[in-house]
């Protein structure tokens, strides 16, 4: 499963960089808004703030829960750079309409966020990068007219790739591994947390 989220990041990956690749391979300049003569040297320094939309795939332990659903939200965060090495924090709060129905019970994910490391390498305007931190969000189980929930803490990891197209604009495309630990219910009489994974597309502006 996590192979198909995988090749799905992939992807978003390889269609924001394909302008610049295709460019090379045919002998002739990049696209105007890919070359650093259009900011001079690209920089990653200092603070960021953006929107992002994208999907997740989850599992919840103990159960047969399955959730699934778009998310999208804001993030912020900030760079320092020294030569072709990035490193910064960014912090992320989602929505999310992630759910599954079993038997008579309803699992959802209404929300959650991240607060990570990110560590990478520049080559200009195209940043590469790894990502870890922490995580947390809500579980809320509805059976009947009863509904409970639990707010869970876990980690995540990913990795992604972002694209300046502008001296102050960015986009990237991103993976991530979520795991909220076991949290006890009553309602389903047992420990259930939910481990997801999640590709999206995001944009930023740098300040």
């Amino acid at each position: 499963m996590v192979r198909r989220f995988a090749g799905a990041t992939v992807l978003g990956l390889a269609i924001i960089a394909a302008p610049a690749r295709a460019a090379d391979a045919a002998g002739g300049p990049p696209p105007a808004y890919v070359t650093a003569t259009t900011f001079g040297v690209y920089s990653w320094n200092g603070a960021y703030v953006g929107l992002n939309l994208g999907y997740q795939w989850g599992k919840v332990s103990n159960s047969g829960f399955n959730p699934s659903g778009f998310n999208g939200g804001l993030q912020g965060g900030y760079n320092w750079q020294t030569g072709q090495y990035v490193i910064g924090g960014e912090t992320d709060l989602q929505l999310s309409s992630a759910d599954d129905m079993f038997a008579a019970y309803k699992f959802s994910n209404p929300w959650f966020g991240t607060t990570r490391l990110r560590a990478g390498i520049a080559m200009n305007n195209i940043l590469l990068y790894a990502t870890a931190g922490l995580a947390y969000g809500t579980g809320k189980i509805d059976f009947g007219a009863l509904t409970e929930t639990n707010t869970h803490v876990g980690w995540t990891a990913g990795a992604g790739v972002e694209v300046g197209f502008a001296q102050h604009w960015s986009a990237k495309a991103e993976f991530l591994y979520v795991d909220l630990s076991d949290h006890s219910y009553v309602l389903t009489g047992t420990t259930n947390g939910l481990a997801s994974a999640v590709v999206r597309m995001g944009v930023n502006y740098r300040f």
